[in-house]
């Protein structure tokens, strides 16, 4: 088959890029032809045969172009006519979207359907919703201003957004967002995807609220990238210190976190990441900042945990930290929200406490630090989870998706 991945960013950037290098690579290793579209970057990695991709759009700059952003956010005419070329010279059989809000638009369903129209070739359009961009045009469910969960643009209600300004705590990204969810959702544009995969139960929950998603959704929690003989290697056992990594912002629940180390100050923790409340951390005496950490010494950080923390806010959707840490052995405690439940079986595999919630999260901490038998249960009972490895999720994308 041939394969054109969608995405915004086709340099490294986060999850969503991850997601479509690591599918794209081992599509081609199977014998299917795969290229891709999105933005030029100065980084990018992958790219399509014709050599045609939109201009970087950066928000954050200045000059004439960003003046037409807000029309360019909504529906970009450039994506869909380079799209089309795209369409034109490689002739997929699949469109497989990703990220493609804002920076693409949907602009490119409709450069799909109107090639099948003139050509007469039917391409199967697939989506990965690797967020909630569909249902809330913030994509967290979040407010960010009040750090409140947030469940007001289901249903369609979508000026809940204008009014709390959900986008970046701007009046004007907020009403963009606004105008472009009622765009979509008046036009049925999202009722042209022919499948859309949920990376988890909530997810696919939250999607089946729109009753025009709800009859294309398939729920396929993601793939973990982890060496078997990695996970099942000599770490030199485990240390006296828990772990977190990730990163540093409030909607990971760092603040709610710390408030946790605190209150324990005889038990050290570790920390591996950058972020926004970098500074907040020095501050605490039992916490030790790592910084951004990857390879071999990222992993040699997780498997010698006692446990390891994910405290996020917001509702995640399938998080690759709590799988990864699992694979190494080291049970998570997590909190309850989005996807993350879906990975941590409490009281077999790891515990679950109520996210946001610093005290519970300290008698958590507290109770299995002071427990290592059970934490020596948790551990052998990390050995039993399967995850579906790049190849097996692959297998099952053409299987039960792509076909």
């Amino acid at each position: 088959m041939k394969i054109l991945m969608v995405n915004k960013f086709l340099h490294p950037n986060g999850g969503s890029e991850t997601y479509i290098f690591k599918l794209g690579g081992q599509l081609q290793k199977t014998g299917h032809e795969v290229q891709y579209f999105g933005m030029e970057h100065e980084g990018r990695i992958v790219g399509n045969r014709a050599g045609i991709y939109t201009s970087d759009m950066d928000f954050h700059g200045g000059g004439l172009r960003k003046v037409f952003y807000p029309f360019r956010i909504i529906y970009s005419m450039e994506a869909k006519k380079k799209m089309r070329l795209v369409l034109e010279d490689f002739q997929p059989d699949i469109v497989h979207l990703n990220n493609i809000n804002f920076q693409l638009t949907p602009s490119v369903i409709y450069a799909v359907r109107s090639y099948e129209r003139k050509h007469g070739h039917k391409i199967k359009i697939v989506f990965t919703a690797h967020d909630y961009q569909w249902v809330c045009p913030n994509h967290m469910m979040r407010i960010p201003a009040t750090g409140e969960i947030c469940f007001a643009c289901r249903g369609g209600n979508f000026g809940q957004c204008s009014k709390n300004r959900c986008i970046h705590g701007s009046r004007l990204k907020s009403m963009l967002g606004t105008i472009e969810a009622k765009y979509y959702a008046k036009r049925g544009t999202y009722g042209m995807v022919d499948v859309i995969v949920c990376p988890s139960e909530f997810m696919k929950k939250q999607l089946d609220t729109d009753p025009l998603l709800a009859e294309r959704t398939v729920m396929m929690h993601n793939f973990i990238d982890v060496d078997e003989a990695e996970c099942k290697g000599d770490h030199d056992g485990k240390k006296d210190y828990v772990v977190y990594f990730g990163r540093f912002s409030e909607e990971k629940g760092i603040g709610t976190l710390l408030e946790a180390c605190r209150a324990l100050p005889q038990i050290p923790f570790i920390f591996a990441g950058t972020g926004p409340l970098e500074e907040e951390i020095k501050g605490v005496s039992n916490v030790e900042n790592r910084g951004f950490m990857t390879g071999k010494a990222l992993r040699k950080l997780i498997a010698g945990a006692r446990f390891s923390v994910y405290p996020s806010e917001w509702y995640e959707n399938c998080p690759f930290s709590v799988m990864e840490s699992q694979m190494y052995g080291t049970p998570v405690l997590a909190s309850d929200l989005g996807g993350a439940p879906e990975l941590v079986q409490a009281g077999v595999t790891g515990d679950l406490f109520r996210g946001g919630d610093a005290q519970e999260l300290t008698e958590h901490i507290r109770d299995l630090w002071n427990d290592p038998e059970l934490c020596r249960k948790y551990r052998e009972n990390c050995k039993s989870i399967n995850f579906d490895t790049i190849e097996e999720y692959c297998a099952k994308i053409v299987r039960n998706v792509y076909r």
